[in-house]
């Protein structure tokens, strides 16, 4: 039986600017959100125009901060971070989580995790888009950072390309 997905804020904030929600929606059974990232999105209410639309589509499917555990504050990670993986440890959920850092906790933790780009990624396995080059290139329009060269070469896992800068030869590595 697929996990049910607990989710930080920049999935949540990208997914919502290139206006796919709905991949969390199709792809997750359940999506959790815990308080401290609706807080994290809700900072932006004065800055992003899609941030009433995010927290408007959240409702429902909050949930309350835990206490953390010891091994996720040594971290130092931020709050959204630290209560996606509190809310996944022992429970058989997948973080969805784009911070570096935090991925490294998640997984130190046993943590399954996924990121944007891999719910783009899996929304066109799945069949809810074409392709999955135009929505990558619209998140990182919407703020989505990655390497060019790991998005190419995820792109090219799946038979789409991704117009890279030929002078940069990271990009051309597959």
């Amino acid at each position: 039986m697929p996990e049910p997905w607990v989710v930080n804020a920049s999935p949540l904030i990208i997914l919502s600017r290139i206006s796919r929600l709905d991949f969390l929606e199709s792809l997750a059974p359940t999506v959790l959100i815990p308080q401290a990232v609706i807080a994290e999105v809700g900072a932006g209410l004065n800055r992003d125009p899609t941030a009433a639309t995010t927290l408007q589509w959240a409702k429902g499917r909050i949930v309350p901060n835990l206490p953390l555990p010891v091994t996720i504050a040594a971290w130092g990670l931020g709050a959204g971070e630290s209560q996606v993986i509190a809310h996944c440890l022992g429970n058989a959920r997948t973080a969805v989580l784009d911070d570096q850092a935090g991925r490294a906790c998640a997984r130190a933790q046993g943590v399954s995790v996924i990121g944007t780009l891999g719910v783009i990624l899996l929304a066109q396995q799945r069949g809810l888009i074409g392709q999955a080059r135009p929505w990558v290139m619209q998140a990182q329009a919407a703020g989505l950072f990655l390497e060019p060269a790991l998005i190419a070469k995820v792109l090219a896992s799946i038979g789409e390309s991704y117009p890279c800068n030929p002078k940069r030869s990271e990009c051309l590595r597959r």
